[in-house]
Formats: structure tokens, sequence, C-alpha cells
């Protein structure tokens, strides 16, 4: 779920609404994972962890922060270490948001891929 939710993440604040439909299907499949843990995923701004666990929310946290600003604060990182990441799971996690950064910002700007231009119902 925690690479899934980094995805969907970037995908959303990308608008790359053809790869946010078909990673959060897989995000949903993930075990334990809710419509209830995915309406958090879903904020434009994020506010409150919800039912996200410790580890969910700070992969939350940083694949929004880099694919908003790229620059991270060290108070991210910091929830990462509390969620118990690994130097070499966060590595793993800034390759999967800097990868999907691109892959979802070339099929938006050279419009590639159908929906791309259909926003999901529930941002409008």
């Amino acid at each position: 779920d925690i690479l899934e939710i980094a995805i969907c993440r970037t995908m959303l604040i990308a608008g790359a609404w053809h790869e946010w439909n078909n990673h959060v299907s897989k995000l949903l499949a993930a075990d334990g994972f809710t419509e209830e843990k995915l309406s958090v995923v879903k904020l434009v701004h994020l506010t409150s962890q919800g039912p996200l666990n410790d580890r969910q929310w700070a992969a939350l946290l940083y694949a929004d922060y880099i694919s908003r600003a790229v620059s991270v604060p060290d108070s991210i990182f910091a929830k990462l270490e509390v969620a118990g990441f690994s130097e070499k799971e966060i590595v793993e996690l800034t390759a999967t948001i800097a990868t999907y950064n691109m892959v979802g910002r070339f099929f938006v700007a050279l419009d590639i891929a159908e929906a791309n231009d259909k926003p999901p119902q529930w941002l409008k």
C-alpha cells in the first residue's frame, strides 16, 4: 500500500487521471486499505491523518512535498523515521515518487492516455 499511496498522490497532484485510475484500484486491493483511507489520499490539502496509520501518513506527506515543492523539510523526514522507514525504503520511495512525477507530467503535457482531461467527479 505504501508505494501505491505515493503513486496515487503524485498522480492526483499532476492531474494524470489515466494513471490515477490505474493505481487507485491497486491501492484499494491492498490488504486493509479502505475507501475511508482513500478519502485522505484524495484530499487537495492534507490536514489530518484520519484513518491512515503512521507509515501511510508519512508516505503520503512525503509524496505530497516531493510532488509540489520538490524540497522536503526535515520534519517530514522525521515522520518517515518515526514511522520506521529505513534509509533503503526512503530511497525506494523517493525513486518511485520521482519516476511517477515524470510519468504524470509527461502524459499530461503531451496529452497521452485517455482521461487526462477528465478529473474524477469527487474532485469537482
